[in-house]
């Protein structure tokens, strides 16, 4: 039985500081001259609530509100988020990417869903994400209509349950989520072919993410179209990561463009391994076919050592996620993204599969 167990969260606190969780290590040590990111801390923000939801802990309680915190401070007036943080607290620039503000309403919409997290906590991240609502519509890229579309079906889901506690308007995030889903599906079919199923002309990074939004979606609007694309690109998907016996993600020095041969196959990140396996259990949750289970069992075995390289990711002192395999060595750096890849998937999967 895969279990986590409190000192498999060690790593967070190792990265954490009273500013957040620093953004890279030189192997297991954080490195202060790599400064913070509102990416990592908004993804870290995920993994404390789900902490604080398995065990209960005051620790964790401190760690939401060291990365709530910091996700109060990068929103900006236009309700957008700042990304880079240096060490002294100062961001390096006004608004980050669509990615990164994507990536914060999907941390806020799981924050504010959680049946656990303190109504005081909730109020706070509930005036956040008013104030990020309006620039959803905006959105060009498609990876960060994505992020979006996770944290808008959780709030989605939170406002149909609780309505009454809250200012947010189910129906403004139902039609964003109409809105965005119906642009993703507009895409899959601009892009799409017989041998070509997915929402761009390229495999880049985070693929996972495309269906498992979709997926959720589907599930929170009744919306066939929406499941049969979501289970169409998963299956491109996973014809290009499962062509052995083990997950390989596509490498990010080159990716995969719509023309070439094969995927680039280094350097292969934690992050695909995550997204991936989430990906899955969105598909197990939703569809109760096993078959999903056991190819998210292979992405987290990745991290363990059932990968292209034949080599664990995992720091046995630390217990912490390695940065990932390169072509001729391995990443030894325990960075904040790595680290909470391994932990988010340990922790979802631990729910379902038996080792």
């Amino acid at each position: 039985m895969l279990t986590f167990e409190e000192k498999d969260s060690v790593p967070l606190f190792i990265m954490t500081d009273d500013t957040g969780m620093i953004q890279h290590s030189v192997f297991s040590v954080p490195d202060p001259n790599s400064g913070y990111t509102t990416d990592d801390n908004a993804r870290a923000l995920i993994v404390a609530v789900m902490l604080y939801e398995k065990f209960k802990s005051e620790k964790y309680i401190k760690l939401i509100f060291t990365y709530t915190s910091f996700l109060l401070y990068a929103q900006n007036k236009r309700g957008t988020f700042k990304n880079f943080m240096a060490y002294n607290r100062n961001f390096i620039e006004e608004e980050g990417s669509e990615d990164c503000f994507g990536r914060c309403l999907w941390s806020l919409g799981y924050t504010l869903q959680s049946k656990i997290i303190p109504s005081s906590i909730k109020h706070a991240v509930e005036n956040m994400i008013l104030k990020a609502l309006p620039n959803v519509k905006s959105l060009s890229y498609t990876h960060s209509k994505a992020y979006c579309l996770l944290g808008l079906n959780l709030i989605y889901d939170e406002l149909l349950e609780t309505s009454s506690t809250f200012k947010i308007s189910k129906y403004t995030v139902k039609e964003d989520i109409i809105t965005l889903s119906d642009s993703l599906v507009e895409n899959f079919k601009c892009y799409s072919s017989d041998s070509w199923k997915w929402f761009e002309n390229s495999l880049t990074y985070g693929n996972g993410i495309f269906p498992w939004c979709l997926l959720k979606s589907s599930n929170a609007l009744n919306n066939r179209e929406y499941l049969d694309i979501a289970l169409e690109a998963l299956n491109f998907l996973e014809q290009q990561c499962f062509k052995q016996d083990y997950f390989k993600p596509i490498g990010n020095n080159g990716w995969f463009k719509r023309n070439d041969s094969h995927p680039c196959e280094f350097d292969e990140q934690p992050l695909e391994a995550c997204g991936t396996a989430l990906m899955y259990m969105e598909a197990y949750k939703l569809l109760k076919d096993t078959k999903y289970l056991d190819k998210a069992k292979l992405c987290y075995e990745w991290f363990l050592g059932k990968n292209s390289a034949k080599k664990s990711l995992v720091d046995n002192f630390t217990r912490g996620g390695m940065d990932g395999i390169m072509e001729n060595k391995m990443n030894l750096n325990q960075g904040a993204e790595s680290i909470i890849a391994k932990i988010l998937t340990e922790l979802l999967l631990s729910k379902y599969i038996d080792f």
